[in-house]
């Protein structure tokens, strides 16, 4: 027997719950405020989701899904890109495109506070770590093969702060509110990487 219409999509139910948590926070995140987001009944959600939870999980899950897809994303990235370290530039900074306020970026942290305590919420969180980590090493090998970075560079260790770079930069923007968040992971992701390209580079940008 042919399944009832679905009518809004859940693709479409998990964006709008993602736009939801950047204004409220996962605490003041409902069922109803989401339905109504998407022009649906709240009892429609608790029917697909089960709860907010299960809603909360479901966008944590479709996050993670999307995450395994990230070599084809740095893939994209690179096309757009004559170096592999430009291109990983936008691979750090395009995922930070929806906090463009610090308010928006403490809701989403709020969220990742929950995947730190909980372990289904955690298991998600840790695909997508390892996926964005995965994409940022390989792009600093191929900068490394190209000569972008000086020969025997840890690729493995400074992909590592990278991420830690990404993590860390937006707390310190929220904080001191200087500039955007897009400004600052660029000129940190710069310091961090100018010790270790060769040093034509240094003098192309200074």
């Amino acid at each position: 027997m042919a399944g009832r219409p679905r009518g809004v999509e859940d693709a479409v139910i998990l964006r709008a719950a993602a736009d939801v948590i950047g204004r409220v926070g996962p605490v003041g995140l409902t069922l109803a405020v989401v339905a109504r987001e998407v022009g649906l009944v709240p009892g429609t959600l608790v029917q697909r989701f089960g709860s907010k939870r299960g809603l909360l999980l479901a966008l944590a899950a479709q996050s993670a899904k999307d995450a395994d897809d990230a070599g084809l994303r740095a893939g994209r990235v690179r096309e757009r890109h004559e170096t592999a370290l430009d291109a990983l530039a936008e691979l750090i900074v395009e995922p930070m495109a929806g906090m463009a306020t610090p308010e928006t970026f403490a809701n989403h942290l709020a969220f990742l506070c929950i995947d730190l305590t909980d372990p289904e919420f955690r298991r998600h969180a840790l695909t997508i770590h390892r996926a964005q980590g995965r994409a940022v090493e390989e792009l600093l090998k191929e900068a490394l093969l190209a000569g972008e970075l000086r020969a025997g560079t840890d690729v493995a260790a400074l992909a590592a702060s990278v991420q830690a770079i990404a993590s860390g930069t937006g707390l310190t923007w929220a904080l001191d509110r200087r500039g955007t968040l897009a400004q600052r992971l660029l000129r940190e992701l710069h310091n961090l990487l100018s010790p270790h390209r060769p040093s034509r580079y240094d003098l192309e940008e200074s």
